[in-house]
C-alpha cells in the first residue's frame, strides 16, 4: 500500500519552479538585497555563493516580479559564442531578433548604450558567469561603463572565480551578495514545506529531528544536495512500499534508507 513515496519523491526534483519558491531567511535576505540594488544606480551586482545555493532561482523569482515594472531582462543560459551574445543584446536593445547574415559591432553597441544614458536604464540578469570567457566579461564591464547598462551576475563562489571576478570587474562591483547554504533550521523548513506544500502530511510527520540532523550532516546545508538525496531516498522507501512493505515502519522514517540514499548518491563513500 503506497505511502506517498512516489509524490515526496517528486516534491524533490531539482528543477526550477518560481510558483513552488521556499523562502528561507538567508534567501529572504538576499532577496531584499536584490530588490533594492536595482533602484540604486549601480553598474554592478555580483550574487554569488557555492553551486546549490539557489542563486539561479533567486534570479528568475526577482525576473518574474519586476519584468513588468521595470526594463528588465535576463540571459539564463551562458554562451560563449559571441554572435549568440550579440543577439541578445540585440534583442534587448531594440525588442526584434538581428536579421540573419547581418553583422553588428560591439562598438555599436557601446555607442547605443551612451546615447540612451538619459533615456534608459537597463537591467540585465546574468546567469552563472562563470561560464563567459574573458573577452566577453571584459565586454560586460564595458557596457556597464555606458551609464544605461546595469548588470546582476550570478557567479560560483570558488577561490579562481572569485579571483576572476575581481580582475575583471574590481570597483564596478558596488554591491556583492551572497548566499550561503542553508542552517539546519532552514533544511527542516524546506523539507516541511516541499512536502506539505504536495499534501504529504503523513509523509513529513515521519521525519523527525535526528533525520534533519543526519540530513544536515550529509548535505552541508546545500540545497541541490539536499534535493538530491531527499530524492534518492524516497525512491527507495517507495520501492520498499511496494515489494517489502514489513521492512518500513510508516510512524518514522528508516534512517537507514537516508544512509543508503548517501552512499548512492555519493555522499557516503564506502
Amino acid at each position: 500500500m503506497t505511502q506517498g513515496y512516489v509524490e515526496a519523491k517528486e516534491a524533490f526534483v531539482d528543477e526550477i519552479k518560481v510558483d513552488e519558491y521556499i523562502e528561507l531567511e538567508g534567501s529572504i535576505r538576499a532577496y531584499k538585497q536584490l530588490e533594492y540594488s536595482l533602484e540604486r544606480s549601480l553598474k554592478m551586482v555580483l550574487l554569488f555563493g557555492k553551486p546549490g545555493t539557489g542563486k539561479t532561482i533567486l534570479l528568475h523569482r526577482l525576473y518574474a516580479q519586476h519584468k513588468n515594472k521595470k526594463d528588465l531582462h535576463f540571459i539564463e543560459t551562458p554562451t560563449g559564442n559571441r554572435r549568440e551574445f550579440y543577439d541578445k543584446l540585440f534583442t534587448i536593445f531594440t525588442g526584434q531578433k538581428m536579421p540573419p547574415n547581418s553583422t553588428i559591432s560591439f562598438e555599436t553597441f557601446v555607442a547605443y548604450g551612451k546615447k540612451v544614458k538619459d533615456e534608459r536604464k537597463i537591467i540585465i540578469l546574468l546567469d552563472e558567469a562563470q561560464m563567459y570567457p574573458t573577452e566577453m566579461l571584459e565586454e560586460i564591464r564595458i557596457l556597464s561603463d555606458t551609464g544605461s547598462i546595469k548588470f546582476v551576475i550570478s557567479l560560483h563562489k570558488t577561490d579562481n572565480e572569485d579571483l576572476m571576478a575581481k580582475k575583471h570587474f574590481q570597483s564596478r562591483i558596488w554591491e556583492t551578495i551572497e548566499l550561503k547554504n542553508a542552517e539546519l533550521s532552514e533544511i527542516r523548513t524546506y523539507i516541511h514545506k516541499r512536502l506539505l506544500n504536495q499534501g504529504l502530511t503523513e509523509v513529513a510527520n515521519q521525519l523527525k529531528d535526528r533525520h534533519f540532523k543526519l540530513i544536515y550532516r550529509l548535505t552541508g546545508g546545500n540545497m541541490r544536495e539536499c534535493n538530491k538525496l531527499l530524492y534518492t531516498a524516497f525512491e527507495i522507501a517507495e520501492y520498499y512500499d511496494k515489494h517489502h512493505p514489513a521492512k518500513l515502519d510508516y510512524r518514522r522514517f528508516p534512517s537507514k534508507i537516508l544512509e543508503m540514499a548517501a552512499i548512492k548518491t555519493g555522499m557516503i563513500h564506502v
